[in-house]
C-alpha cells in the first residue's frame, strides 16, 4: 500500500517566490505538494515519505550538498529518490561538480521553466518513483511469502519426522503402524497440495494451463468441492448451506479446475471463520449468467485489503497465536482460473469481523451457443487386464527414493532391480531385459533423457516401456523428455495407484504409441 506521504512532492526553494510558483503550477495538475522553509524541514518530511524533491541550488551549500548526499546514501536498496533542481541560467556551481555521483537521480531545470515543462518533469519523475514503490512492496511480499513457504513445509515434515521415529518402536503393533501410516500419508497430501499450488501458479500465470472443456452442471462441481472440504468445516464444527438451483445450471469448463476454484473458495472461508460460524453457497441466475457466492461470517477483510486480496502472494497481517497458515496463492490461482473461463470473480467485505463474500460469476451455455467446433474431451481410460507381473528397472540416485519404491512395486507382485547410477543401469539392463524402466531425470552421470536414447538403442530394451519419475514439473522438461522416447512422466512423488495402472497396460504386447504426461 503506498501511502500519500509517499506521493508528495517536497519543495524546498525558501528564498523569492519560487516554492509557491512551483506549488501552484504542480497542484494545478493535481500533484500534492509540501513547502519546506529551510533544509531542517525537508529533512523531517522526508522522514514521513516524499515521491520527489524539488529544491533550487541556492539551497545546495557545499555544507546542505554533503547533508543531503548522506541522507540520500542512506536509503534502501529498492529506493532512488528523483530529485529535480532549478538552477540559473548559465554558469556552473561549485556544487554541481560530482553531483550525479552523490544525489543518483538528478534532474536539472534551467531557470525560467514553463509550467508544463515542470509538470512533465515532475510526473515522469513521480512515475518512475511509483515504479520503486511497487518494487519495494514486490519485496516484501516474497519475503513474508517465503517465511510463510517456510512455515507451512515444517508444519506437515514435524509429524512425519515423529512418524518416521514411532514406526521403529511400534513395527510389531499392527493397529499403531497402521495409524502412524495414515498420519504421515496425510501429510505428505498436504504437502503435495502445497507444492502443486506454487506450480499451477505459476503455470496459469504464464498462460501454460491447458483447459478441456466440457458442458458441466455446476451443482454437481458444487458438491464436489463440498465433499473435499467437509472435512475442515466438521472438524471446526461449522454450519454449511447450499442453495442448489432447482433447474440445471450449465458452463463450458474444465471439471477439475473449476471443482478447485470452488474448494479453494470453500477451504478459504472455513480457514477465516471462527469454529461453530456459518458458510452458505448460493447461486443467482440470470439468462447468461451465473454467479455463485460464497458467504461467511468470519474474520473478514480490512478495507485496504479488499483491493489486494487477488493479487499473487498478498496476506493479511496476522499474529502468530492466531495462524491460519496458506502461501497466499489460493485467491491468485482462483482468479486467473475464473477469467480464463470468461467469468470474474470479486470479493465484498465490510470491515475486520464482519465476514466475507466471493462473488464468481460464469457465463451460461446451451446447446445453441456452444461453438460450432466445439468436441467434448475423450477421457482416457485403462481397460481391465489380467494381472502380469513384470520385471521392473528403477533408476535413481536417490537411494531412499528408489528403495521404497521398489518395496512398493514388490509388494504389488512385480520383479523389481534397482540401479543408483546411469552406468550400472545399462549394464544390468543387459543381463535381466526389463519390460519397464522407472527413470530419475536428473541423474549424476547421465541425465535420464539421454539413458532412455541409449537404453533404447540396445536390443534386450528397445521394447521396453519408459516411465520418468522426477521432480522436474515444467512442461518443457516434459516435452523434452517425452520427445527423448519416454512413454510416460510422473512427477514426484508419484500417485502410487496411477503408477500401478500405467504399469497394468504398459507390459509386453501392450500398445505404447502415445506419450503420457501424469500430474
Amino acid at each position: 500500500m503506498i501511502e500519500l506521504e509517499e506521493r508528495r512532492v517536497l519543495i524546498c526553494a525558501p528564498m523569492g517566490r519560487d516554492g509557491e510558483l512551483a506549488s501552484q503550477v504542480l497542484r494545478g495538475a493535481e500533484l500534492a505538494c509540501c513547502i519546506c522553509k529551510n533544509w531542517l524541514e525537508l529533512t523531517a518530511e522526508l522522514k514521513k515519505g516524499a515521491g520527489l524533491i524539488l529544491t533550487v541550488e541556492e539551497v545546495l551549500t557545499p555544507e546542505a550538498a554533503v547533508s543531503f548526499s548522506s541522507f540520500l546514501a542512506s536509503q534502501g536498496t529498492w529506493s532512488d529518490l528523483p530529485v529535480l533542481v532549478l538552477t540559473k541560467s548559465g554558469g556552473s556551481p561549485v556544487w554541481l561538480q560530482g553531483a550525479y555521483e552523490r544525489f543518483g537521480n538528478l534532474t536539472l531545470l534551467e531557470r525560467p521553466v514553463r509550467a508544463p515543462t515542470l509538470v512533465s518533469a515532475a510526473r515522469s519523475a513521480l512515475r518512475a518513483r511509483l515504479r520503486q514503490y511497487e518494487i519495494r512492496l514486490s519485496d516484501q511480499r516474497k519475503d513474508e511469502f517465503l517465511a510463510m513457504l517456510a512455515h507451512e513445509l515444517r508444519n506437515p515434515l514435524a509429524p512425519i519426522s515423529s512418524a518416521a521415529q514411532i514406526l521403529k518402536f511400534v513395527a510389531a503393533d499392527p493397529d499403531r503402524v497402521k495409524n502412524t501410516v495414515g498420519m504421515i500419508d496425510r501429510q505428505v497430501v498436504h504437502l503435495t497440495n502445497l507444492i502443486d499450488d506454487l506450480l499451477d501458479v505459476a503455470r496459469v500465470t504464464r498462460g501454460l494451463i491447458r483447459l478441456q472443456k466440457e458442458p458441466l452442471d455446476l451443482a454437481v462441481l458444487v458438491s464436489h468441492a463440498v465433499e473435499q472440504v467437509s472435512p475442515q468445516i466438521n472438524l471446526k464444527q461449522q454450519k454449511l448451506s447450499v442453495d442448489l438451483p432447482d433447474e440445471p445450471v450449465t458452463v463450458l469448463g474444465d471439471v477439475n479446475r473449476l471443482i478447485q476454484v470452488f474448494a479453494n473458495l470453500l477451504n478459504n472461508a472455513s480457514k477465516y471463520t471462527q469454529e461453530h460460524g456459518h458458510i452458505s453457497v448460493q447461486f443467482l441466475l440470470s439468462p447468461n449468467e451465473v454467479v455463485l457466492e460464497f458467504a461467511d461470517d468470519g474474520i473478514g477483510i480490512s478495507p485496504e485489503m479488499v483491493p489486494q486480496v487477488f493479487d499473487l502472494f498478498a496476506q493479511a497481517k496476522r499474529t502468530s497465536d492466531r495462524s491460519q497458515g496458506g502461501l497466499g496463492l489460493g485467491l491468485a490461482l482462483v482468479k486467473n482460473l475464473v477469467v480464463s473461463h470468461g467469468g470474474s470473480v470479486k470479493v465484498l467485505s465490510k470491515g475486520l469481523g464482519e465476514g466475507s463474500v466471493f462473488s464468481v460469476s460464469l457465463p451460461r451455455f446451451s446447446e445453441a451457443n456452444f461453438p460450432e467446433d466445439f468436441m467434448p474431451q475423450q477421457k482416457n481410460e485403462y481397460s481391465p487386464a489380467l494381472f502380469q507381473p513384470l520385471r521392473l528397472m528403477i533408476v535413481d540416485d536417490n537411494k531412499d527414493a528408489a528403495d521404497s519404491l521398489a518395496v512398493f512395486l514388490e509388494a504389488a507382485g512385480h520383479d523389481v532391480f534397482i540401479e543408483y547410477t546411469a552406468f550400472d543401469a545399462i549394464k544390468r539392463a543387459r543381463s535381466v531385459c526389463p519390460h519397464i524402466c522407472i527413470l530419475d531425470i536428473g541423474l549424476p552421470d547421465m541425465d535420464g533423457n539421454e539413458l532412455t536414447a541409449q537404453l533404447r538403442a540396445m536390443p534386450e530394451t528397445a521394447s521396453a516401456t519408459y516411465i520418468a519419475v522426477t521432480g522436474y514439473s515444467q512442461e518443457t522438461n516434459k516435452k523434452k523428455s517425452l520427445a527423448a522416447g519416454f512413454h510416460h512422466y510422473f512427477v514426484k512423488p508419484v500417485d502410487a495407484a496411477n503408477l500401478i495402472k500405467v504399469i497394468a497396460v504398459s507390459g509386453p504386447q501392450r500398445n505404447q504409441s502415445k506419450n503420457v504426461m501424469h500430474s
